[in-house]
């Protein structure tokens, strides 16, 4: 399987990252450089508010929006001064080992007021970009990923990333890792790209981490709250520090200096790897040298086709993500079983494709096609376990309900890429729906018998939609005529193209031209 890594940073606006695999689009990053990325970043900030009836914290680090810092990411070192000699002791035998007892839980800590005051000064990483009207998700669990560690201040011990499920493996490189002899005090875990890497290696990225905390400790000593303390390197460093293996044959970069800081970087952390780091300089844009332009212009349709026939659709809500799965032309050997058995795993593996490409999170229902045998309905669940299992955003996948329903949640970082990219219609508000032109000219017509009985109302006027008036005009003028000559009123409609479907305004003249108020104001929706 051929597998190549594509950036595409052309656009001074924009930065994109493409994963491929044998001609398929697999994964995709895309990062506006106008818009705020704060994951991952370590600010010294300041408690503003607290609030207990939720167990949070609002926290000013200096970006102009408070963070919001919950109970549960408190780590222990800001509360073990409150607890007493065998609550301290307790939490240190419930710990998993760490021997502190410093858990993301709310259990074993007390109340978010008696951790912190309005003005308490703390230290705090960004770990989910503020979404909507939401600030920024804050933690004092510090990590600082290397290439093959990560550094946890907080952890105080050597641990082994969760992901590595060989036993053998988890001691050997445990023991590894002791045998370099980490500084006291500080914690580090070893990821999965650690595995198989030689001590060499090891003690690189063990080197780098320590430095740079040393650098973190003295900003935090010198720096007052709110400041910036470390900042996460740019979208190709990250990308290539967490994604690249050496399963990727290539990285092909269209930018000039962008390829000069990747290399740079990629002798630093795998020189041994450093030649697959290449420069892209054909003519045609990269994306559509490798033909998947057109597919990422697909990315946001609501249906989406699946090999060989059939279909999933993806509706996205305010509170979770709704897939269904339909078979369409989809048949074998006219059996319904076997056909809905294969059309759910074909679309088992779409619907994690789509997952990531989208980067969709929280709360996500599939609702595959109902089978009746068991050993098909289990297949499916460990289908779509198999396939999440490459997504590097934390996820947890439930059994099939009896409604054909799987439940699944996924770790959400940051907005979706609909988010980033796309803003709701102005004209259906994001309902993806507007009104009728009749539906549309019944209200007008309502508010033209309001408008109309208004005493010192000489003239009317209203703005809308090109199809409104031309139904008004065809298929309501007998009604209009009667109302102009009942009351005395002259009504003028004016048909306009360079707005929305549901456009309205309406405005009331006397007899002298100065403008009537209406009993109920008329706004406008374009």
């Amino acid at each position: 399987m051929k597998k190549e890594m594509l950036i595409n940073v052309l656009q001074p606006e924009e930065s994109r990252i493409a994963i491929v695999e044998d001609g398929v689009l697999e994964e995709l990053y895309v990062e506006r450089n106008n818009q705020d990325n704060f994951v991952g970043n370590i600010y010294k900030g300041r408690v503003v508010n607290l609030e207990p009836s939720i167990q949070a914290a609002f926290v000013d680090f200096g970006v102009g929006r408070n963070g919001f810092l919950h109970v549960s990411d408190v780590e222990h070192q800001y509360f073990k001064h409150l607890l007493d000699g065998e609550e301290e002791g307790e939490s240190r035998g419930r710990g998993r080992g760490n021997g502190n007892g410093n858990r993301r839980s709310t259990r074993d800590k007390p109340p978010i007021q008696d951790i912190f005051q309005r003005g308490s000064e703390v230290l705090v990483q960004v770990i989910k970009e503020g979404i909507g009207t939401k600030g920024p998700t804050l933690s004092t669990y510090i990590s600082i990923p290397g290439r093959y560690l990560v550094l946890m201040p907080g952890l105080q011990r050597v641990g082994v990333s969760r992901k590595i499920n060989d036993e053998e493996a988890r001691r050997t490189l445990k023991a590894s890792l002791n045998e370099l002899r980490p500084p006291p005090g500080l914690g580090f875990i070893i990821r999965t790209a650690g595995l198989d890497r030689t001590r060499q290696d090891l003690q690189r990225d063990l080197n780098y981490l320590t430095r740079l905390w040393r650098t973190i400790v003295r900003r935090i000593d010198k720096n007052p709250a709110p400041d910036d303390i470390y900042e996460e390197s740019d979208m190709i460093t990250r990308t290539i520090r967490d994604i690249y293996t050496g399963e990727i044959d290539a990285v092909w970069i269209d930018e000039e200096s962008a390829f000069q800081r990747a290399q740079e970087f990629m002798k630093i952390v795998m020189p041994r790897h450093v030649e697959r780091v290449k420069l892209y300089e054909g003519r045609e844009p990269l994306f559509h040298q490798y033909n998947i332009e057109e597919e990422i212009s697909r990315i946001q349709n609501r249906h989406v086709p699946l090999p060989g026939g059939g279909s999933i659709v993806i509706d996205q809500t305010e509170a979770l993500v709704a897939i269904d799965v339909n078979s369409g032309n989809f048949r074998v050997d006219d059996n319904a079983e076997e056909t809905s058995y294969q059309v759910n795993l074909r679309a088992a593996e779409e619907i994690c494709r789509q997952i990531r490409l989208r980067d969709l999170g929280g709360v996500i229902v599939n609702d595959f096609i109902d089978m009746r045998e068991e050993r098909h309905r289990r297949g499916v669940e460990q289908a779509l376990r198999d396939a999440i299992a490459r997504d590097r955003a934390r996820s947890k996948v439930l059994r099939i309900s009896p409604f054909g329903l799987i439940e699944m949640t996924r770790q959400r970082i940051r907005p979706s890429l609909r988010r980033s990219i796309y803003e709701d219609c102005p004209c259906c508000a994001g309902t993806g729906q507007v009104k009728t032109a009749e539906s549309m000219a019944i209200d007008v017509m309502r508010m033209l018998m309001t408008s109309c009985n208004v005493e010192n109302v000489s003239r009317v006027v209203v703005d809308i939609h090109e199809k409104v008036a031309n139904y008004l005009n065809n298929r309501k003028r007998r009604e209009i005529t009667r109302l102009e000559e009942t009351a005395s009123v002259s009504i003028s409609i004016n048909a306009r193209t360079d707005v929305g479907p549901e456009h309205l305004t309406l405005s009331c003249t006397d007899a002298t031209g100065s403008t009537v108020r209406i009993p109920k104001a008329v706004g406008s929706k374009s």
